[in-house]
This record gives structure tokens, C-alpha cells and sequence, in this order.
């Protein structure tokens, strides 16, 4: 065990990887939808969308701030339709995503990745001038020695 406690820090490289994959996993978090709602055994607790068939009466829009106060279903996504089901004749709110709202994950999900490679290639330019220094400083010392 070293010294020191016995904790060692780890490479400048292994932080920027370790960095990098927390990153990537907050990202992915933040971009995956929401969990399913818990289901309770009770059939009348479930939602009639999920036992019978259902049309949309209307289509998925944003939720106003009093429907994301009032109505659980736009917690998840920000986003609810209001469908009809068939048997029962119920009126219910389901959450949806919109196209909106994936194109604006699918641009944030872009600029994430071209942030992170315009950060990797500053790296590359970065390590390549040092190496570059280097062997030109040995190549001098080696014409000097002669």
C-alpha cells in the first residue's frame, strides 16, 4: 500500500476520462423519459388508456402552468394530450412528447457532442505541440553534443 493513507489520485488522463463518462451519464439522465408511473393492483387506480382502446381528442400540446400545478401526467414531460377511451367513454390526460420537444433534445444532444469534441481536438493540438517541443529540443541537444 503507498503511503500516504493508502489513497492514490489518479492520472490527469483517468480524471478527464472519469470526467467525460459523468457527463455522458448525466446527459443520457437528463434525455431518457421519465419512469412509469406506479401502477397500483386496484383496476379502477389504473388508467383507462392502458386497459381499453382509446382515441386522441386532442393532439399533444404544452401544458399551461395551471395544468403543470394540477395534473400529475405533465411532471414527466411537460406535454399532455387529452384522449377519449372507448369502452368507458372517459375523458383522461396522458403525457406525450412532441416533435418540438425532441428536436430540442436531439440539438442539445448536437451541441453537447460538438463541445466535446472541439475539447478533445484543443487536447490533441495541445499534447501535439508539447511533443513536438520535445523532440525538438532533443534533436538540438544531439547536434549541440556532436
Amino acid at each position: 500500500m503507498p503511503a500516504g493513507g493508502g489513497r492514490r489520485r489518479l492520472p490527469q488522463r483517468c480524471r478527464l476520462c472519469w470526467l467525460l463518462c459523468a457527463f455522458t451519464l448525466k446527459l443520457c439522465q437528463a434525455e431518457a423519459p421519465a419512469p412509469a408511473e406506479q401502477l397500483s393492483v386496484g383496476a379502477s387506480n389504473l388508467p383507462c388508456w392502458l386497459a381499453e382502446d382509446f382515441a386522441v381528442a386532442e393532439e399533444c400540446a404544452p401544458c399551461s402552468r395551471f395544468q403543470a400545478k394540477t395534473t400529475p401526467e405533465c411532471g414527466s414531460t411537460g406535454y399532455v394530450e387529452k384522449i377519449t377511451c372507448s369502452s368507458s367513454k372517459r375523458n383522461e390526460f396522458k403525457s406525450c412528447r412532441s416533435a418540438l420537444m425532441e428536436q430540442h433534445l436531439f440539438w442539445k444532444f448536437e451541441g453537447a457532442i460538438v463541445g466535446v469534441a472541439l475539447v478533445f481536438a484543443c487536447l490533441v493540438i495541445i499534447r501535439q505541440r508539447q511533443l513536438d517541443r520535445k523532440a525538438l529540443e532533443k534533436v538540438r541537444k544531439q547536434i549541440e553534443s556532436i
